[in-house]
Order: C-alpha cells, then sequence, then structure tokens
C-alpha cells in the first residue's frame, strides 16, 4: 500500500536551546506564520544545554493560536504516563485541540538512570511503551465509569480516575526503527515518526510493511496509521512528492533551525500538495479518515455512515471515537447519538442536513452551542447536527446597533462582546445557554419586562431549509418564515446567522435575595403582586426547591434594575425585601455582562431523561399560588422556577410572532425526577392555572401540550408554513407542528 490516502501536512523540528530560551518560541510562532501544521521539539530531559520541553511546548502554545505542537518524541522512561496523559490532554483543552503525541521508548538509558529513572533494555522500553499507550487512552477514555487498572510488568494502575479528555482526538505517534518496536506501532499506535537520515536504503517501505502485518494481523486497517518523516533540508520537491506517493508519508518534518531554510521550504508546500492531490485524483487514490475495527464495531444501524459528505467527515463523531464521550450527551439529557456531525460552515450545514433527510426514520437532533434543558439536541440512535462552530460575533451597523451572530454562540460571549460599546441583548438567565436554540423560542432574559423577548430584537436570519436551499428571512423577505422563527424555529430549519437590534445598556442593580417562605402561598402571591406592579426597568426570578426536613422553605429571588442609580435601585427592591423574612441578601451594581458571566465549564455528560413541566401564567392569584405551594410540597419537584414575563412583551401582538402568549406575567418551569410523577402533580395542581407554555421548558411529549404551546390561529398558520418549507418533516423531533408527526409525538 503505498499510499495511505492521508492530507499532507508540513512542521518543523526546533532545538529546545537553553542559552536562548526565546529563539525556540520565537522560531514556533514563525511556523505559524509562514503556514507550517505543527512544529515539534526534541525532548532530552537529562541534557542540561536543553529547555525541559514540555515546559516549551506549553509556552509555545499559549504563544501562538493555529500551530500544532508536539515533541519529536517525548522521553517515555523520565514521563509517567498517568501524568503524561493528563498533562496531555489538559494543554489540548487550554489551546482549543493543538497538542499531538509523539512518544519514544527510550534511549541513552545511562543518561536516563541517572535522572532516576529505571535502566531498560531494548525489549523492555518496547513493553513499557506498551503498556503506556494503554494507560494514556485509558485515562482519556471517559466514556468508562469504572476506575482504570492495569497490572503490568512496567507500569501498575490500581483504580486510576479517568479524564479529562482531550479537545481532540490526539494521535500517538512512534518514533521506531527496529522490528518489535515497528510491530508495536502497527498493533497500538496511530502513527511511525522516524527520521529519514536513520534511515537506510529500503528502510522505509521495510518499516512500512513491518507496520502493516502487524496491523492487518491486530485485525487493523493499516491506513489507521499515519506514516510522518523528520526530513533534512536538502530533499527536492520530487522527492518528498515521490515519499508521499510511493511510502506512504503525509507528515513532513523540516528538521534545522535556519529561519530561511523554514521560509523556502513553505515557499514549496502549495506546490508539493498541489502535485499529490493530482496524482491521487488520477489514480482514484481513496482518502479521508480511518476507524479501528472497535470503532467501526460501535456503529448504530440505519446510518449511512460511508455516504458522510466529505466536507463533513473528517469532523464527525462516532460512538466509537475518544471525542464521543464530549459530544453525546448535553446539559439534562444523557445521549448516544450514532454519529454528530459537526458544521462549522452554511455549506456544512447544507450537506448535513441532506445527509439527515437521507435518514427519515431515525432521530434528529440539533445543537447550537449550549446545554439544552428539554434534551432534545440529543437522541438514541440518530443524527445530531452541531452548529456549535458557527460561533462569530460581528457588529454590521453601528448606528443602529444592529450585529449578527452565529447560532453556536453562548450568551455569555455575546455579552462581553457588546459590553464595551455599552449594549446588550436581554437573552435567558444563563450564559450558558446557545443562541440558536433561545433565538428561535423566545428568550426570556433578565431585561425582558423592558426590553422584550429576546425574539423581540430579531431583524433578520440566515435560515437552511429541510431542501437545502439558504433563505433570508426578515419583514420583507420570507416574511411568514420570519413570522414563524421567532416561536417555532426548529420546526422550519437550522437558522445559520441571526440579526439582531440590540440596546444601550449600562450597569445594573442586581440583587440577589433569599426568603423565609414557610407561607409559600402566602409569599408567591405577594412576590407577584410586587412584580406586577414593578416599574419596567425591574425584571425578577424566583427558585424554590424542596425543603430540607425540619427546615423553613427557602424562596430565592433574583432581580435585575436597569439603573445606574444607587438610590432607584434600592427605591426599586423595597417592596420585594418587605415580602418575607430574609435571610440572605446581596445587592450589587455592575455590569450586565458580568451578570451573564455564570457559566460552568466542562463538558456535559448527563444521564438519564429529563422531566419538566412548563406553564405560562397571567397573575398568581390565591387558588393558583396555592396550588403552585401544593405542587412544590408534592415532593415530586426538586426545583422550581418563575421568570417575570409581560411587559414590553405584552407591547407585541399576540399574532406578530409564533410566540403568541404574550399577554402572561409569568413563566413557570417544574423539574422532578420522573416524568410520570410530575405529570400527575402539574396535571391535577396548577394545570387549570395556566394559559400556554415555553416549549424550551417542557419534555411531557403527549399531543395537547402542542395547542397549549400554540393557540390554534397560530398552529394553523405553522402548519401550513411547515407544509410547505418542510413536507417532509425532516426536522420532527423537536414538537413538531405538522399533525401526523404531532399526533405520532
Amino acid at each position: 500500500m503505498p499510499d495511505y490516502g492521508h492530507p499532507l501536512q508540513f512542521g518543523t523540528f526546533v532545538t529546545p536551546a537553553a542559552q536562548s530560551p526565546q529563539q525556540p518560541v520565537a522560531l514556533a510562532q514563525l511556523s505559524e506564520q509562514l503556514g507550517f501544521d505543527l512544529v515539534t521539539f526534541q525532548d532530552h530531559p537529562y541534557q542540561p544545554a536543553f529547555l525541559d520541553t514540555w515546559t516549551l511546548m506549553s509556552w509555545v502554545a499559549a504563544s501562538t493560536e493555529r500551530i500544532h505542537i508536539a515533541g519529536n518524541v517525548l522521553n517515555l522512561p523520565l514521563r509517567q504516563p498517568a501524568v503524561l496523559a493528563r498533562s496531555i490532554a489538559s494543554l489540548d483543552l487550554l489551546s482549543g485541540g493543538r497538542v499531538e503525541l509523539g512518544l519514544g521508548a527510550g534511549a541513552f538509558w545511562d543518561a536516563v538512570e541517572a535522572m532516576g529513572g529505571r535502566k531498560l533494555t531494548p525489549g523492555q522500553g518496547v513493553e513499557a511503551l506498551g503498556e503506556a499507550i494503554d494507560i494514556i487512552r485509558g485515562i482519556w477514555d471517559v466514556g468508562t465509569r469504572t476506575g482504570l487498572r492495569l497490572a503490568g510488568e512496567h507500569y501498575t494502575i490500581t483504580g486510576a480516575k479517568r479524564g479529562p479528555a482531550p479537545a481532540h482526538d490526539v494521535p500517538i505517534w512512534v518514533g521506531a526503527y527496529k522490528p518489535r518496536m515497528l510491530r508495536l506501532v502497527g498493533t497500538k499506535a496511530d502513527g511511525w515518526l522516524p527520521s529519514l537520515p536513520y534511515l537506510g536504503p529500503g528502510d522505509l517501505a521495510a518499516g512500512n510493511a513491518t507496520i502493516d502485518a502487524a496491523a492487518a494481523e491486530a485485525g487493523r486497517d493499516p491506513r489507521e496509521i499515519r506514516r510522518l518523516l523528520n526530513v533534512g533540508d536538502h530533499l527536492g520537491s520530487d522527492e518528498l512528492i515521490e515519499l508521499a506517493l510511493e511510502h506512504g508519508a503525509s507528515i513532513f518534518i523540516i528538521t534545522g533551525d535556519d529561519p530561511a531554510v523554514m521560509e523556502e521550504f513553505a515557499s514549496r508546500i502549495p506546490d508539493i500538495r498541489g502535485a499529490v492531490d493530482g496524482a491521487r485524483h488520477e489514480r482514484g487514490t481513496e482518502q479521508g479518515r480511518v476507524r479501528s475495527p472497535i470503532a467501526l464495531s460501535r456503529r448504530r444501524e440505519g446510518i449511512a455512515y460511508d455516504e458522510v459528505p466529505p466536507s463533513l467527515a473528517a469532523d464527525a463523531v462516532e460512538p466509537g471515537d475518544l471525542q464521543y464521550s464530549r459530544v453525546r450527551s448535553n446539559y439534562m439529557r444523557g445521549g448516544a447519538p450514532g454519529i454528530v456531525l459537526r458544521a462549522a460552515t452554511v455549506e456544512q450545514v447544507v450537506d448535513a442536513v441532506e445527509f439527515a433527510r437521507r435518514h427519515p426514520d431515525i432521530p434528529l437532533g440539533v445543537r447550537s452551542g449550549g446545554h439544552g434543558i428539554s434534551g432534545r439536541s440529543t437522541n438514541d440512535g440518530g443524527i445530531v447536527i452541531d452548529v456549535g462552530g458557527l460561533n462569530g460575533i460581528e457588529v454590521i451597523d453601528e448606528f443602529s446597533r444592529r450585529v449578527r451572530i452565529g447560532p453556536g454562540a453562548r450568551w455569555a460571549d455575546v455579552a462581553a462582546a457588546l459590553a464595551p460599546r455599552g449594549w446588550a441583548l436581554s437573552s435567558g438567565d444563563y450564559g450558558g445557554v446557545g443562541v440558536g436554540g433561545l433565538a428561535t423560542a423566545g428568550g426570556i432574559g433578565w431585561l425582558v419586562r423592558e426590553h422584550g423577548l429576546t425574539i423581540d430584537h430579531l431583524r433578520s436570519v440566515e435560515l437552511v431549509l429541510a431542501s437545502g436551499e439558504v433563505v433570508r428571512a426578515n419583514d420583507d423577505e420570507n416574511a411568514d418564515l420570519f413570522w414563524a422563527v421567532r416561536g417555532a424555529g426548529a420546526n422550519l430549519g437550522i437558522v445559520t446567522s441571526f440579526e439582531f437590534e440590540v440596546d444601550e445598556v449600562g450597569d445594573v442593580g442586581w440583587a440577589q435575595l433569599a426568603f423565609d417562605a414557610s407561607d409559600t402561598a402566602g409569599f408567591l402571591e405577594r412576590w407577584g403582586s410586587a412584580v406586577e406592579t414593578a416599574p419596567r426597568d425591574v425584571t425578577s426570578f424566583l427558585i424554590m426547591g424542596r425543603p430540607s426536613p425540619g427546615q423553613p422553605a427557602i424562596a430565592q429571588v433574583m432581580t435585575m434594575i436597569d439603573s445606574e442609580d444607587p438610590d432607584t435601585i434600592l427605591e426599586r427592591l423595597q417592596p420585594f425585601a418587605d415580602l418575607a423574612p430574609l435571610v440572605q441578601q446581596s445587592v450589587q451594581l455592575m455590569p450586565y455582562v458580568q451578570v451573564m458571566s455564570n457559566v460552568q465549564g466542562g463538558v456535559h455528560q448527563a444521564q438519564g431523561e429529563p422531566a419538566a413541566r412548563s406553564g405560562l401564567l397571567d397573575h398568581f392569584t390565591p387558588e393558583a399560588a396555592q396550588a403552585t405551594a401544593r405542587l412544590i410540597d408534592s415532593g415530586e419537584v426538586y426545583f422550581f422556577s418563575v421568570r417575570s414575563v409581560g411587559g414590553a412583551v405584552s407591547d407585541v401582538p399576540p399574532d406578530a410572532t409564533a410566540y403568541a402568549h404574550r399577554s402572561a406575567n409569568f413563566s413557570v418551569t417544574a423539574l422532578g425526577a420522573d416524568q410520570v410523577r410530575l405529570n400527575v402533580q402539574w396535571d391535577t395542581l396548577v394545570h387549570a392555572h395556566m394559559d400556554g407554555l415555553y416549549l424550551s421548558f417542557e419534555t411531557d411529549r403527549r399531543p395537547e401540550r402542542l395547542g397549549e404551546a400554540f393557540p390554534p390561529p397560530t398552529l394553523a398558520r405553522l402548519r401550513e408554513i411547515k407544509a410547505r418549507v418542510d413536507p417532509a418533516s425532516v426536522f420532527r423531533d423537536n414538537f413538531p407542528v405538522a399533525e401526523a408527526e404531532a399526533a405520532r409525538t
């Protein structure tokens, strides 16, 4: 197999010279500027003339933006594999997925022993490297819940906790020359990294043959293993092209520290790539990502994996991939999708929709950049289209405060981008929420009573329809679609960009008050009245949960006052402070962006199914307050929240958008441990007091929920639009409005 089909990449091999510590950093930065894909550093921890390679790699990662970084190769005998696994994963996360792992079994054993390492024979070094690879991959395997154990000849792991997982599938490249090491590469590694000057005539072909045979014997496709070469600057372009086409080399790393040589080599890269791509096209060489037999065995039925569009294949995540544990679930729901298609361009979204259209019988989820309370952005065995990569935020008109935002952005990032201009956009109550889901559903945020819903600031969208057509929708163009997107966007397509008109917002009053709400019904009634009678610059949210045994019920009230004047803030808060005995209070004057920075990092790894009910309430009448208190006391609700609406939301006519319940003053949400039991309590206690619901917080899939979310005239209009733009119901798994799909839900 002379050509393994991997795309060509090019790197540099920099000496970590300690006498000029900034020189290797500067050479790494130059490598990035010249367009190299990779910068690598030799690793000799016992050599005082060299900087510590791992420290240098960390510094370089922070000093560059795009280029990938690797040791060439890291000295395993002086780097404990479990710790190294976490170091690699940590730096990969911090750098945005730019770290690769080159490993060596060890050399210069006397120097290793002098530094406290174990002196091994060559055979023992190979054994130790094999065990280390298993440990490193085991630490990265966060999808396995049990601790990592390995009883090897050289390493013993007794239940180490797994994680963190790297930001991308970090390959393990091994520097190898002898047959036993080459067989290890074929059995366990992701790449072979020799130096061409150390190879004799025929060694490259023989090495490939040994690796390929070992791979086949282990049940692997030899194409899984990338072939890299450290090469000198004397090789001409024709020689490099031959090494790629006849010997399978796909990553060439030029040795030496001469900037002029690096620049000359970089100038030849486009022609080399073009020649190799042209020859591959003529030969019909199969290119693309190759997965292991284990990964292939975890594929789900019904998905045409081999038909994934080329534009998406490289970044697609399947159940057998290392990255699967990072993308399978969301904030509230444990998922097991058959494939996650990560789209970072409009064209990729079009390709993803086309792929989904060819799978009408499996679930389809669309995920933006956030967490998804309802859980519908993941599924079991289906397709997930992840548009988190479409996360741009740009100002398109300073005068009209018009901004364009991608669906994959998060609201904390939006707030941070707008803050320097003194702007803000009311957008939910948590900065980790993604723009796409919220801005097609409604958007009840901290400024909602004064500035309305998020969708009320929407001026235009770009949308990929089920047909793959890309359209714009606004008041003048595709006006029906624009009407429907604002409240029911999940039924119509995938929005790839939003244009908003944002508000001028300075510092705000931010109050966090905790009350003794033992008289829960009375407290809810008084709080509701205080909200309704407050000026519009006041927005207040309430959270309660099951009271602890022997403890009073506690209500947490978070209130934003859109004012920079302390006296005004205190005046607005006084009616709330008088509601009940205060047990804790905090009142601050702060930028809006600071409130929206309440983002927890990390990967969403929920398990199970969320159980949530949602309702819209006009007033906390005594009857509604008493029924709500009984719901909270039932023991079936562990989290209960009320978001104030009203104010500017009610100024918009109910037929102006698909979000039609404009008269409600409160949006109520209850989370429970079991959907059936929660339904019983909700249906018997509070349902009669509600008038509509907010679908983003609803997990009850009974058909009548759709009629509560959309009044009859709204639903009828939505169905007419749905029949026109998505007659096959490609977008059918997020409370579909089409009658046939709704009946099956």
